[in-house]
Order: C-alpha cells, then sequence, then structure tokens
C-alpha cells in the first residue's frame, strides 16, 4: 500500500552549479516500503547523498515524483515534513554540557511549538525511544563524553522520538570499530520491524548490507538504478558489476566477497 511505502516515479536528481543544474541520476522508480531495512549502495560521488538529500527534501528533485503517504513530497509544509522524516546525518554532533536524555529530547521538537515545554507525553516518548534503543544505561551521560558508537545510538533514539514514520540515515556506520557497525545495522533491522518505520540508510559497508539489509538499492555508474533483495541483485549480475574488478570476486551463491592475494 501506498501509505506504507514511499515511491518513486520516474525521479531525476541532481544540484545546482554555476552553470546550471547538473543531472546525477534519472528514472528513478520504485518503492522503500515500512518493516523492512533497505540499504543504498554505489561508489563515491554516484549520487548517494543527491538521493538522499532529494528524498529529505533538502534540495529540489529534477524531475518526476516522490509520494509520501500517498502525496507528492513537494506538496508538504516545513512543519509536515518535521513528522514525517526524521534524518540522521553522518557528522558527528558537536554537543557540549548536554546530556543524552537532553539530546534525544530535542527530537520532540515538532511538537512541542514555540516554548518548547515538554509535556507528560513528550517525556514518555523520549524514555520510550532511548529504551527501544537500548541505552538507559546513558541517559544521564553527557553527549561529549560518549565513543562514536554510543553517540550514533543517541542520534537514532533522538530521529525515533520525533514519532516519524520514515527515517533516513546518511552513512550511519562511518568512523564505527566494526563490532559497532554490525550492532547500529542490527539495530535499525530490529526497529524497521518493531516500530514498523520506513528506513533507507547509504552505507559502504557492502557485506554488512548483503547480510543485513531486506533490499538493496545499488546505484552503479552508466546503470539504471537496480533494486532488490541481496540475493535477486546478485543473481542478476549487478551486484557483481559493482563489486568485481582486479584482486576482488564476488561469489552470487553465497553473496561472498574475496580478495585475491598475489603472492
Amino acid at each position: 500500500m501506498e501509505r506504507d511505502s514511499i515511491q518513486l516515479r520516474n525521479l531525476g536528481i541532481g544540484y545546482q552549479t554555476k552553470h546550471g543544474v547538473k543531472s546525477v541520476a534519472g528514472g528513478i522508480s520504485g518503492a522503500i516500503r515500512s518493516g523492512e531495512l533497505t540499504c543504498l549502495l554505489g561508489a563515491n560521488g554516484v549520487g548517494k547523498s543527491t538521493l538522499l538529500r532529494t528524498l529529505s527534501a533538502f534540495q529540489p528533485k529534477t524531475g518526476g515524483e516522490i509520494l509520501i503517504e500517498g502525496r507528492e513530497l513537494s506538496t508538504y509544509t516545513d512543519k509536515e515534513l518535521s513528522r514525517r522524516i526524521g534524518v540522521v546525518l553522518t557528522e558527528k554532533p558537536d554537543v557540549r554540557n548536554m546530556s543524552v536524555r537532553e539530546l534525544v529530547s530535542l527530537g520532540r521538537s515538532p511538537y512541542t511549538g514555540f516554548w518548547g515545554t515538554y509535556s507528560k507525553e513528550d517525556l514518555h516518548v523520549v524514555d520510550k525511544a532511548i529504551a527501544l534503543v537500548g541505552i538507559e544505561d546513558l541517559s544521564r551521560r553527557m553527549v561529549h563524553t560518549l565513543s562514536d558508537g554510543e553517540r550514533q545510538k543517541v542520534m537514532i533514539a533522538k530521529a525515533l522520538a520525533q514519532q516519524t514514520p520514515v527515517i533516513y540515515l546518511d552513512e550511519p556506520t562511518a568512523f564505527l570499530d566494526y563490532p559497532s557497525k554490525v550492532e547500529v545495522l542490527q539495530l535499525l533491522r530490529r526497529i524497521s520491524r518493531e516500530a514498523g518505520k520506513i528506513i533507507f540508510l547509504s552505507t559502504h559497508d557492502v557485506e554488512l548490507a548483503l547480510q543485513l539489509a531486506d533490499t538493496i538499492w545499488l546505484m552503479n555508474r552508466g546503470e539504471a538504478v537496480a533494486i532488490g533483495s541481496p540475493r535477486q541483485l546478485a543473481q542478476e549480475g549487478a551486484l557483481g558489476r559493482f563489486i568485481e574488478r582486479d584482486g576482488i570476486t564476488f561469489d552470487a551463491e553465497t553473496l561472498a566477497i574475496r580478495i585475491i592475494r598475489n603472492n
């Protein structure tokens, strides 16, 4: 159903330059569904961040349609969007003199009005978001004392406190050690199911995405955006064309990436 997904129809994306609009990709059509973890893969410079920014309404599309709850994205007001789309960016928040619970509480901004006064319901939502991410033991810590992995969980909790049906994440596993990468992606997969969220994230952690994502969106230079389960894209050859090069092979049966040693 459209209300349970984001529908893209012949979407074109690009950005403004001093010479005019630079097209990055076009003809993007597909659905991002609730209850699934959807990972966006592609090489640097292929347009992943441009796609995320366009879906987040941070920059205009160059053509086509983006439908949220069956309604075109461009018709939403900023206030309406703040209650429908949560965004977690790659940049580490430079926050001092603020506790974890206070930072997560900022996710309630779309609901608290001009004075930013929190109701009992707001505080309940904050506590529920903290519990869902499993960071109750961090709630009184100061944000600047956290590790990168802990801080990323806090930002995810803040997005959950915003109570949006959609959460976009730009490279949420960047700067994390391997166990933390696994933990964050497992957390997002669990949240997509338990909370029924639409979760769409970009990542360079291809092997983890192949193991944990329900759906892959693959942006490969010179090709249309390929959409499907990891196994579907492997069998169609799209993943092999993206991954394989001199010294790197991809097994479409096991979804394993192997490095060929020269000595």
